[in-house]
């Protein structure tokens, strides 16, 4: 067994024309079910096992037990709580369910500050497998989310196209959509989109961010510190020119995403939408990350304003929403990013 594990590649997600390859040929047969209204469920598994192997091992088993590991920890958590929730409600149990669903990341986060050494418990996607998670234990506390098989469950978490850095799904959604095989038409669409998505990926990913990162950022890094100094023109081309890259880099991984979820007959939720065409700040963070932003509005920030608002903690409504805030895009640095 040690040995097919040493032979087997490593594909980084979206990475290469041999990923693009691989993906394409092996998702066609999914579509092509589609079609004919007929799921390959089991195939689905085995298409997304070999994805999910090839991008965490490639040689190394560390990432893949990890991720077994933190897929017991999360079972065993979600069945609990929703056995609990069927007949209780004590929010101190939803408390400590939620951290503990955290806990594995919290650990990831925080041993390479103490001792600089990489958890045992990291790997890809540790970050957005967690927001999926926790989502599910707050909709079971608000009664969103009724029941669900371990089937379902482990459907969502380990959907492949989405699988590392997003976009974040919800369960309810997902599950819905994924039980609802699309018309002809309507598959045809997706197809179209699916093919625009790509061509839009490559050109942000591979081409303009290529440009930004590999050509422009260099020389503008060097010119920065020849020019020294608190502030010069040199280090804000340096900063727009890195923000630039980042999205194009980003925004193109999530828009190859969308376009295999397409293939799989999934729409998951859009991540980004022109957030640089923005007027303030506010409609910047509305366009930006959608999938995650709007975690954190609906699942940290809206839920602490309701909570410090029914203690009465403040007393003006710009404080609580200021805290909220602050706490807010603190947890979104510390978890938001992989």
């Amino acid at each position: 067994m040690m040995e097919l594990y040493k032979q087997l590649p490593r594909l980084e997600p979206y990475g290469d024309l041999q990923y693009f390859l691989y993906v394409i040929v092996a998702t066609l047969p999914i579509f092509i079910g589609l079609f004919f209204k007929k799921r390959f469920a089991w195939y689905e598994v085995l298409v997304s096992l070999f994805f999910i192997v090839t991008m965490l091992v490639g040689g190394k088993t560390n990432q893949l037990v990890a991720l077994g590991t933190y897929l017991c920890w999360e079972v065993l958590l979600l069945l609990f709580y929703k056995h609990y929730r069927k007949s209780k409600d004590g929010k101190w149990v939803f408390y400590l369910v939620s951290f503990l669903s955290i806990l594995p990341i919290i650990f990831v986060k925080v041993q390479p500050a103490i001792n600089g050494t990489q958890s045992l418990l990291g790997f890809l996607g540790i970050s957005y497998l967690t927001f999926r998670s926790v989502g599910i234990i707050i909709e079971l506390r608000d009664g969103v989310i009724k029941d669900f098989t371990l089937w379902e469950f482990l459907r969502f978490l380990l959907f492949m196209p989405t699988f590392s850095s997003g976009p974040i799904d919800r369960f309810k959604r997902f599950n819905e959509n994924y039980q609802t095989i699309p018309e002809r038409d309507e598959l045809m669409d997706m197809l179209e989109e699916a093919v625009k998505y790509i061509m839009l990926g490559f050109l942000y990913k591979f081409i303009i961010a290529h440009i930004l990162g590999e050509t422009l950022l260099p020389p503008l890094k060097n010119l920065a510190l020849q020019s020294g100094g608190f502030f010069n023109h040199y280090a804000l081309a340096v900063m727009y020119t890195f923000g630039l890259e980042l999205f194009f880099d980003f925004a193109g991984y999530s828009m190859f995403a969308l376009a295999i979820s397409n293939l799989m007959g999934i729409h998951s939720p859009i991540n980004f939408n022109k957030p640089f065409l923005s007027r303030d700040l506010k409609e910047f963070w509305n366009r930006w990350h959608m999938s995650l932003s709007f975690w954190f509005r609906d699942f940290v920030f809206m839920r602490m304003v309701m909570v410090l608002t029914r203690k009465k903690v403040f007393k003006n409504r710009n404080v609580t929403s200021s805290v909220a805030y602050i706490v807010k895009y603190a947890d979104y640095g510390d978890f938001g990013m992989e």
